[in-house]
């Protein structure tokens, strides 16, 4: 990209130290996903991978490097500053997409047929 950001560079010492502080209080952590969640809801593709990845890092089932990897995914997703502004018409989303895609792909294998088909009721009942 012209803007020298690449999907494969680390997160920032801030940026890690943002999601670090919205993950600390996992109560906010939900509210706030879900809050954003409702507002951009039909808006993102990748709305019900989102939804299932949140369901799957709060299963006590999952291992822990899962959860991890899943959180930090879905604490850049409601980081209010990331790569691209959420709030640019038709590209805001395509890094979160893009980080939540890559965090999905690693961890694949532990999220469930019931996590998936959980978060499809949810975003039916927004």
């Amino acid at each position: 990209m012209s803007d020298g950001f690449s999907f494969s560079q680390r997160f920032t010492s801030e940026e890690m130290a943002a999601i670090r502080r919205s993950l600390r209080n996992e109560e906010r952590f939900g509210s706030e996903f879900m809050g954003l969640l409702r507002r951009v809801a039909k808006r993102i593709p990748f709305a019900e991978d989102g939804v299932a990845a949140y369901l799957c890092a709060r299963d006590p089932a999952t291992p822990r490097r899962v959860r991890y990897t899943l959180l930090g995914a879905l604490g850049y997703f409601v980081l209010p500053v990331d790569a691209l502004p959420d709030f640019l018409p038709l590209v805001g989303f395509t890094d979160d997409a893009a980080v939540l895609a890559a965090a999905i792909a690693a961890v694949a294998g532990s999220i469930t047929a019931e996590h998936r088909a959980r978060a499809k009721k949810i975003l039916e009942e927004l």
